[in-house]
């Protein structure tokens, strides 16, 4: 690990000021309550709680320890690095079930691949799945992956727009329109805004356009538009 990695954690404990954290993979961090969200916090199990999972950003070390950012995690980073960890959870899943001895053939796949890229990989091409588990083993994963269909990805982003403007309703109701996007409203102005595509990185192009298309008409209108992480 080094300073501003992304790391996938499960809260273990708040004490005080601190949240001590579980990093997955690599031992133990902690992050203090100013880097957990911007402003205020109202309610701190809306960010975390004991046992929920959590994308941090590596912002130095002290003595060994890694000190953590929530609040400096974008909404894109937070999606990929749980889409990665969901890909290699999959991939374990699938293995462990189907083959007797999974921590060779785990272990196998890493020296090679990147966990999450290899199970994308196996989907396209379930076949390279061969040198890694035994002939037998091979045929009922093979036959599994060709079997599944894969759901498609999700890209999300919150939004707040606001307008003091007479015709404010009918403008914001105008920047909202975008085809191929599901729009919902979350009260105290905010909207999350979600795309639906093959991957994640087509997901996030698609819903990137439309954001760049509603700051740009709310720009026009005057209308107030932020983008929530």
């Amino acid at each position: 690990m080094k300073e501003d990695d992304l790391v996938l954690c499960t809260v273990k404990r708040i004490e005080g000021t601190t949240v001590f954290v579980e990093i997955e993979g690599n031992g133990q961090g902690s992050l203090s309550l100013p880097e957990i969200a911007a402003g205020r916090i109202r309610n701190l199990r809306d960010y975390v709680a004991p046992n929920k999972k959590i994308v941090c950003k590596i912002l130095r070390f002290v003595n060994g320890h890694p000190e953590l950012s929530l609040r400096r995690v974008t909404t894109k980073e937070r999606d990929e690095v749980l889409e990665k960890f969901e890909k290699e959870k999959n991939l374990k899943s699938l293995i462990k079930s189907n083959a007797k001895d999974f921590e060779k053939a785990i272990n196998k796949i890493k020296e090679q691949e990147e966990l999450a890229e290899f199970y994308d990989k196996i989907r396209e091409n379930p076949h390279l799945i061969e040198p890694f588990v035994s002939k037998e083993e091979a045929q009922k994963l093979i036959k599994i992956l060709s079997e599944k269909k894969d759901k498609e990805k999700e890209a999300k982003m919150l939004i707040r727009i606001s307008s003091d403007s007479p015709n404010g309703i009918s403008d914001i109701k105008e920047i909202l329109q975008a085809k191929d996007a599901e729009i919902h409203y979350l009260g105290s102005s905010k909207f999350s805004i979600t795309t639906k595509a093959k991957d994640f990185k087509e997901a996030n192009i698609k819903l990137q356009k439309i954001i760049d298309i509603m700051a740009k008409k709310a720009k026009e209108k005057k209308v107030f538009f932020e983008i929530k992480n």
